[in-house]
């Protein structure tokens, strides 16, 4: 639904200068202000359908690989996460967590951000489709924990 995001870019930014996605061809898709057609362009370039039923992240991940998704994965939206994953993640973590439940990433952090920030908490989320996300303050939850 007018979803172009490189299109918009390129009308607002006067200077707009992407030298090797327009070698690869970009513009050969189709035009791009500012970028010229590649008589001969060091990339293939195609257009893409989406053909499986989900519409989440995973679903699109695989489908880039090649695997077409017939029954879109579960997703938590009304439930939040099973109590068994979240004593899991409790377990293996050392983390209390906060939230299960559908939102925002802005949303989760106004409504647990600052209670993360106090207690060290887990933030756990999902967002519409069936992705697990994990937040933490930088300075109480570092990368090193999050990876």
């Amino acid at each position: 639904v007018n979803v172009d995001t490189i299109g918009h870019i390129a009308e607002s930014v006067e200077s707009f200068n992407i030298p090797n996605l327009e070698k690869l061809g970009i513009a050969n898709l189709r035009p791009i202000k500012h970028l010229q057609k590649q008589e001969k362009p060091l990339g293939y370039q195609m257009k893409m359908k989406e053909a499986s039923t989900g519409k989440d992240t995973m679903t699109g991940h695989w489908e880039m690989v090649g695997l077409h998704i017939t029954k879109p994965f579960q997703t938590f939206t009304d439930t939040g996460f099973p109590q068994e994953l979240l004593e899991e993640l409790t377990k293996r973590t050392g983390h209390n967590i906060v939230g299960n439940k559908s939102a925002s990433g802005t949303e989760i952090l106004d409504e647990f951000g600052e209670h993360q920030m106090k207690t060290g908490d887990m933030i756990v989320y999902t967002s519409a489709d069936s992705v697990l996300q994990i937040c933490g303050h930088g300075e109480t939850f570092g990368l090193d924990e999050l990876y």
